[in-house]
């Protein structure tokens, strides 16, 4: 027995200790290898004209709207690939310069564009919050009222404040596939990540190994104490199995006696002569309070009795006097027994007049009287015992 104490208290502690070493991962030990992205937010356009010569001139040559103008929506791949589709709008103001002159009226510009875009982190390492990108595409540009295709080329980055949202800022050079002029748009927005997929770093997998191994030892231990406590469970399973048993063959010998006595009081009560009322009348004769007498006797005899009795009539009269009819033959019965110790709660009156023929006497339908009274009765019932 000391020894076993000894073993366990053993067991124990390295489960305390295995538990005290075991790694955890954490959020840096993962990363996004593939996600959707959808982006809001506004562009700026610069089609003065000289393209890179004068690449800050904001005051003349750079041109935007005070609220969101640009929609983009990716997907993007694991091997740091990434296929976008972009929407924008803008608005040339007059007196900035456009395609090298000054502009005279207010211009529309619109831009569908498609790009192919690489994650420059799977060149320079993961940094979780940081993604330079570059890309190329192709375009549709009308702008100035001229309209033109262009090959495009971008660079900006995303930077990621959580797991979903973030900025991106890019740049995007438009070469124009005709004698038009090139431009560039400058973009800024939030971004919004969905359909993500992540996969663990190097690191993480490391980590997970050493859990999986660490689990594993746990598992182990285990198992040993719960081999120590088996047989002492089973032997506590079995003397239980064997008390269930006990007490629902108990409860099932209980349940048959009761049905047995219950069937007896039914029987007993059957075996009385039937309570029959005359036409139209709710009276009780000296026949049906004899036999009333004898189910007081039956309710004395067992306190816990509970009855149903059933009021009826036959089919003569309407369906409404035949209902209150049945009504009264029930108070009748019932005060009879109230009025003889018998308690309220004790009995569940219901008066159902005509609907409860127990024969083809209805109202389509000639009989005799012998079989009219037949439906003048009160039914009596064990409901609970």
């Amino acid at each position: 027995m000391q020894k076993k104490v000894v073993l366990l208290v053993f067991l124990i502690a390295n489960i305390f200790t295995i538990n005290s070493q075991t790694p955890e991962l954490t959020k840096k030990d993962s990363i996004i290898v593939g996600s959707w992205i959808f982006g809001i937010g506004f562009n700026v356009v610069d089609d003065s004209g000289d393209m890179f010569r004068e690449l800050f001139d904001i005051k003349s040559a750079w041109h935007a709207v005070p609220f969101p103008s640009r929609l983009s929506i990716g997907k993007y791949f694991k091997n740091g690939l990434g296929v976008e589709g972009i929407a924008s709008y803008n608005k040339y103001k007059t007196g900035k310069t456009v395609d090298g002159y000054p502009l005279t009226s207010n211009k529309d510009y619109f831009s569908i564009d498609s790009r192919l875009s690489y994650d420059l982190n799977k060149i320079i390492g993961e940094t979780g919050w940081f993604d330079p990108y570059v890309g190329v595409g192709v375009g549709y540009t009308d702008a100035n009222n001229n309209p033109r295709g262009t090959y495009n080329g971008v660079l900006g980055f995303r930077t990621w404040f959580s797991n979903r949202l973030g900025l991106d800022i890019n740049t995007s050079g438009k070469w124009t596939m005709n004698k038009n002029t090139n431009h560039l748009q400058h973009a800024i927005g939030v971004v919004y990540r969905f359909n993500v997929k992540k996969e663990l770093t190097e690191e993480g997998e490391e980590k997970l190994k050493l859990i999986n191994a660490e689990f594993n030892e746990r598992i182990r231990v285990k198992d040993s104490i719960d081999t120590a406590n088996k047989l002492a469970e089973e032997a506590r399973l079995l003397k239980e199995k064997l008390e269930n048993e006990k007490e629902a063959q108990r409860l099932a010998d209980l349940e048959k006696e009761k049905e047995e006595v219950r069937n007896k009081i039914q029987n007993r009560i059957n075996n009385l002569n039937n309570i029959y009322f005359a036409l139209n009348s709710s009276s009780l004769n000296t026949t049906s309070k004899n036999t009333l007498k004898e189910l007081i006797l039956i309710l004395n005899e067992h306190p816990k009795l509970l009855l149903e009795i059933s009021a009826h009539t036959d089919s003569r009269g309407s369906a409404a006097y035949n209902q209150k009819l049945s009504e009264r033959r029930l108070k009748s019965t019932l005060d009879y027994l109230f009025g003889n110790g018998i308690e309220d709660y004790r009995i569940d009156g219901k008066a159902f007049g005509e609907t409860q023929l127990i024969n083809e006497c209805d109202d389509n339908t000639k009989c005799s009287e012998i079989k009219h009274k037949l439906n003048r009765r009160s039914d009596i019932k064990v409901k609970s015992f």
